[in-house]
C-alpha cells in the first residue's frame, strides 16, 4: 500500500515559478514509477509528466515546452514537479500517481488506469 500525499500549490503571477511535492509512505515507494495529472474546471484529467522508478527516464506531457521538469529522491520518498513559465492556462489541481510497474512506456504512462495509488491533489493558480 502506498499513499500519496501533495503538497506546493499555491497562487502565482504568470511567469512565476512553483515546485510541487509528492510525498509518499510505504517502503517500496522506490518501485514505483509515478506521474502527475492534473484538471482544470469543466475539463478532463490530462497527463503533465511521469517518471521511471529509478529516475533515469522521464516523460512530459507536449504542451509543458520544457517549463516543467520532474524528479524523484527516493531516500525521501518524494518526487518533485518544478514548475516554471507559469501560465494561466495552467492553473488546475495537480495530482501525483504511482503505479508498481517496470516498464515506462509513453502510450501507458498517459492512462490514467494505470496508476493504482492516487493523492489528493494540490491547487495551482496562475494569474494573468
Amino acid at each position: 500500500q502506498v499513499q500519496l500525499v501533495e503538497s506546493g500549490g499555491g497562487l502565482v503571477q504568470a511567469g512565476g515559478s512553483l515546485r510541487l511535492s509528492c510525498a509518499a509512505s510505504g517502503r517500496t515507494f522506490s518501485s514505483y514509477a509515478v506521474g502527475w495529472f492534473r484538471q482544470a474546471p469543466g475539463k478532463e484529467r490530462e497527463f503533465v509528466a511521469a517518471i521511471s522508478w529509478r529516475g533515469g527516464s522521464t516523460d512530459y506531457g507536449d504542451y509543458v515546452n520544457d517549463r516543467f521538469t520532474i524528479s524523484r529522491d527516493n531516500a525521501k520518498n518524494t518526487v518533485y514537479l518544478q514548475m516554471n513559465s507559469l501560465k494561466p492556462e495552467d492553473t488546475a489541481a495537480y495530482y501525483c500517481a504511482a503505479k508498481n510497474s517496470g516498464r515506462f512506456y509513453s502510450i501507458e504512462n498517459r492512462l490514467q488506469y494505470t496508476y493504482q495509488y492516487w493523492g489528493q491533489g494540490t491547487q495551482v493558480t496562475v494569474s494573468s
